[in-house]
C-alpha cells in the first residue's frame, strides 16, 4: 500500500522542484507493507529543513519533542531524489538503544525499495550490524556500485569503525550531538566533519568549551548555529508542554545516612500529593534503587495504590513488577502502558532513560540525584510531549531532605528559567 508523506508548502522552504504538488502540498510516495501514513512538518520544521538545504554542515538546536528526527529524515528524503548514484546516510546515537528506535522511526517514512541498512554497533539488531571496517566498506561500497542508497545507525562509541572503512559520507547527522565532543569520540567527529558533504549537529543541549585543549561545540569544526528554536515558542504553538517545578519540603537530614525507607515514603507522599499516574523516577544509584526494592515497603505500598513498577540500570538489566526481562520486553511494555488510560506505573532508573528515549504518555519526572545541566534538561524533556487532552504541563518534582535535594532542587529551576522562561538553549561548558 502506498506511504503518503505530505508536506506543508512554503516558498522558501525548497528551491527544488517537488515530486508532485497538490493544493499546496508537496507529496511523496513510497511504499512499506500495509502502512499508509501521512505527515505534515511544523512551521519550526520546515525552517530548520530550509536551513539544512542552504548550509551543508552546522548545528540545529532544538528543545526535546520539537521533532528533530522527522528533519532528519525528510533531508534524506530530499536529498535522495537529486542522487542517481546512490547516497550513503550515518546517523550517529548516544546509546545503541537510541540507534534501534532512530532506524525504527526512519524506516517508517523511508522507502527501502533501493535503501540498504546496515548498524555498525555491538549490540543486537534485526539488520546487517558489523563493527568490521572491512565489511562496512564492502557492504557500502557493494551498494553504491549498484546506484543503490546505503543508511548506517550507528554510535558515538563505534563512529571510529565507520571512520575506518574509508567510505564516502554524503550525509551525517549528529543525534544529541552533544555527547560528541567526549575525548574519545571526538577525533571521529572531526572527521566526518571536514570530509563529509553534509553534516548537522542536533541537541537540545549544547556543550562548548572554555579551555583550548579540549574540544566544544563552539569550535569551528561543528559549523555556525544554522536553526535556534526556543522552547517558549513550541510552547505557545501547542507543540510542547511547559514544565510545571514541585519543590517537596522534607525534615533536612544531616550527615550521609542510608534511608531507604525514607526514601520510600517520601516517594509515595509525592505520587499521593501531585495524582500522578505515569512517572519517571531519577535515582542517585543502583544501589538506591535496590534498596528501595528490597529493604523498604515502596514496592508494596505502589501496589496499594494500583500501580505497576519498572526499573532498568546497566548493572541489573530491566525489570517488571519483580520479574527480569530483556530490554525488548521493558521498551515495549513501557510503550505500552505510556500509551494506556488510566495505566499507573512507575519506572526506575539511574540514568539510561534520561536521554534521547521517547516514551509516550509520562506524567510526571522526580530528581532525587544530582545532573548537570544536559542531565537535567534531557530529562525534563521525557515529560513535556504532548499525552492525552487533559495533560497541560509536565511536572517535576524534587523532594529535598539534604543537600543533594537542595542542590538540585536550585539547578532544576535554573534550567527551566533558562530554557523555558528566556528561551536559550541549556548551554553546559567544559572549564578545564
Amino acid at each position: 500500500m502506498v506511504l503518503d508523506v505530505q508536506i506543508v508548502h512554503s516558498d522558501h522552504l525548497l528551491d527544488r522542484p517537488p515530486l508532485l504538488d497538490r493544493g499546496g502540498f508537496f507529496v511523496y510516495y513510497t511504499y512499506m507493507n500495509e502502512t499508509r501514513m501521512t505527515l505534515t512538518l511544523r512551521p519550526h520544521q520546515k525552517r530548520i529543513l530550509n536551513s539544512m538545504l542552504t548550509y551543508d554542515k552546522g548545528q540545529i538546536i532544538v528543545p526535546t519533542g520539537g521533532g528533530k528526527t522527522i528533519c532528519m529524515i525528510q533531508d534524506v528524503v530530499e536529498n535522495c531524489k537529486y542522487i542517481d548514484n546512490g547516497m550513503t546516510t550515518v546517523v550517529v546515537a548516544p546509546r545503541i538503544l537510541l540507534a534501534e528506535q532512530l532506524c525504527s522511526e526512519f524506516l517508517e517514512l523511508i522507502d527501502t525499495t533501493h535503501t540498504h541498512v546496515m548498524h555498525v554497533h555491538s549490540g543486537e539488531t534485526d539488520h546487517y550490524s558489523t563493527t568490521n571496517a572491512d565489511n562496512i566498506h564492502v557492504f557500502t561500497n557493494t551498494a553504491r556500485a549498484e546506484g543503490e542508497n546505503v543508511i548506517i545507525f550507528t554510535t558515538y562509541h563505534s563512529l571510529h569503525r565507520v571512520m575506518e572503512a574509508d567510505i564516502e559520507v554524503d550525509n551525517i547527522y549528529f543525534d544529541e550531538a552533544h555527547n560528541s565532543v567526549q575525548r574519545n569520540f571526538f577525533p571521529a567527529t572531526e572527521y566526518f566533519a571536514e570530509n563529509t558533504n553534509r553534516c548537522y549537529f542536533f541537541t537540545a543541549t549544547p556543550k562548548h568549551s572554555l579551555a583550548a585543549s579540549k574540544p566544544g561545540m563552539n569550535w569551528s569544526v561543528y559549523g555556525q548555529v544554522l536553526c535556534n528554536v526556543p522552547a517558549p515558542r513550541l510552547v505557545d504553538e501547542g507543540y510542547i508542554l511547559p514544565p510545571k517545578v514541585v519543590v517537596k519540603q522534607l525534615p533536612l537530614v544531616k550527615g550521609r545516612k542510608v534511608m531507604y525507607a525514607e526514601d520510600g515514603d517520601n516517594l509515595i507522599e509525592t505520587l499521593d500529593d501531585n495524582n500522578i499516574d505515569k512517572t519517571l523516577i531519577c535515582a542517585r544509584s543502583t544501589k538506591q534503587i535496590m534498596g528501595l526494592i528490597s529493604q523498604s515497603d515502596f514496592c508494596l505500598q505502589l501496589k496499594e495504590r494500583g500501580y505497576s513498577w519498572m526499573m532498568i540500570t546497566s548493572k541489573t538489566g530491566a525489570i517488571i513488577d519483580g520479574k527480569k526481562v530483556n530490554r525488548d520486553q521493558f521498551f515495549d511494555t513501557l510503550n505500552e502502558w505510556g500509551k494506556e488510560d488510566g495505566k499507573k506505573f512507575v519506572v526506575i532508573h539511574h540514568s539510561i532513560l534520561s536521554e534521547g528515549i521517547n516514551v509516550s504518555g509520562l506524567e510526571a519526572v522526580i530528581f532525587m540525584r544530582n545532573m548537570d545541566y544536559i542531565g537535567i534538561s534531557q530529562s525534563i524533556g521525557r515529560v513535556i510531549r504532548l499525552g492525552s487532552t487533559e495533560k497541560t504541563f509536565g511536572l517535576v518534582c524534587i523532594p529535598t531532605y539534604d543537600r543533594v535535594g537542595i542542590s538540585t532542587a536550585k539547578k532544576v529551576q535554573a534550567v527551566v528559567d533558562v530554557v523555558f522562561n528566556q528561551g536559550m538553549p541549556a548551554i553546559s561548558e567544559i572549564r578545564r
